[in-house]
């Protein structure tokens, strides 16, 4: 079995969402007591959303680059960053490291089309839902990119940081995400991709009859297969 590098933090809550799924999905794969190799750094999320919401990606990715390397030193076989957002600086850890990462975009979008979805609307992050370097991993797989007015952006992202990350839940927030999801598919989306692990603690696939697809348990569950299979 290849070794997981994990890097979390980016919240806490989704990294125990990540260490929980990868080992569920090895012990349905191989019984018995298998669990996975698991090498986890996680970060203080405090000092990393500083720098995304200051801009300085630079920052963010030196920072999570040093901690690839560490990883890698440790005996990592491939790297899992425990978040959407911050695949923005996936290019700049590539090149620090030679394992390789595995990328969420590139995972969810190959889940997607598997099932026969050509138009989604992802949610997370303001980052994750407008800049090219998660979008452009769907588009490059065909997919069509749907997301919300800027109205709903700013209301997604900001639910995301005031409250999900905090552990704040409120029936009002699901409200608002439940209503954002039927604007995305009147306007053609065949399923929603939830890119924010954090949304997953607001909304179920039994409050919406559009499809939604859990980034982060598709990343999970391909980190578990790549650590069986290769």
């Amino acid at each position: 079995m290849k070794t997981i590098g994990l890097i979390g933090g980016m919240s806490w809550e989704s990294t125990t969402s990540y260490y929980q799924l990868i080992n569920e999905t090895i012990k349905k794969e191989l019984g018995g007591l298998h669990s996975a190799k698991i090498l986890l750094y996680s970060v203080d999320f405090a000092e990393i959303e500083h720098y995304q919401a200051s801009g300085d990606w630079a920052k963010s990715a030196e920072v999570l680059s040093q901690i690839a390397q560490k990883l890698e030193q440790a005996g990592a076989d491939f790297i899992v960053i425990c978040t959407n957002t911050m695949h923005k600086v996936n290019p700049q850890i590539q090149k620090q490291i030679a394992i390789p990462i595995l990328h969420i975009a590139q995972a969810t979008a190959e889940a997607l089309l598997e099932n026969g979805i050509q138009k989604v609307g992802p949610l997370g992050t303001k980052y994750t839902m407008t800049q090219d370097f998660y979008k452009e991993k769907l588009l490059e797989a065909g997919l069509e990119v749907l997301i919300p007015d800027q109205a709903g952006i700013t209301e997604v992202n900001r639910v995301i940081y005031d409250e999900l990350c905090l552990g704040d839940i409120k029936d009002s927030s699901k409200q608002t995400y439940l209503t954002i999801i039927d604007d995305l598919k009147n306007v053609g989306a065949e399923a929603v991709m939830l890119g924010c692990t954090e949304i997953g603690l607001l909304v179920q696939q039994a409050d919406t009859d559009l499809l939604l697809y859990y980034a982060t348990v598709i990343h999970a569950e391909k980190a578990a297969e790549l650590a069986i299979n290769g």
